[in-house]
């Protein structure tokens, strides 16, 4: 079993994927769901773990509402409002989530940069 993080758009997708290993399943709603994209993001997921990465803004709790109700078991992951959605946030705040949500196995996280 592995671990999937549902986003909005491609540029969440771009913006996680930098920070996690290659293990997770990364899938994109592209902001609109409908009853064959909802299917299709099942199929993708297969028995992985869920986790639901959305924006703290309208649309964003409206799609989570609507992946909530097909994926109970969900874990949830929020972005601080006031960010830009997942693709504004820092990556420190992602990182603290991704965190938060158990998932450090798949960090990768960034060097630290020795200070003079």
């Amino acid at each position: 079993m592995g671990v999937a993080i549902i986003v909005e758009g491609k540029n969440d997708k771009s913006r996680l994927k930098r920070l996690l290993t290659d293990d997770v399943l990364l899938v994109c709603t592209y902001g609109s769901l409908n009853t064959a994209r909802l299917e299709a993001l099942k199929k993708a997921i297969d028995d992985r773990e869920i986790f639901l990465f959305t924006d703290n803004d309208s649309s964003g709790k409206k799609i989570r509402a609507i992946l909530r109700d097909t994926f109970p078991d969900a874990e949830q992951i929020y972005t601080r409002r006031g960010y830009a959605g997942v693709e504004g946030t820092p990556d420190e705040y992602l990182i603290q989530q991704l965190e938060k949500a158990g998932l450090e196995e798949y960090i990768v996280y960034p060097p630290i940069l020795p200070t003079l």
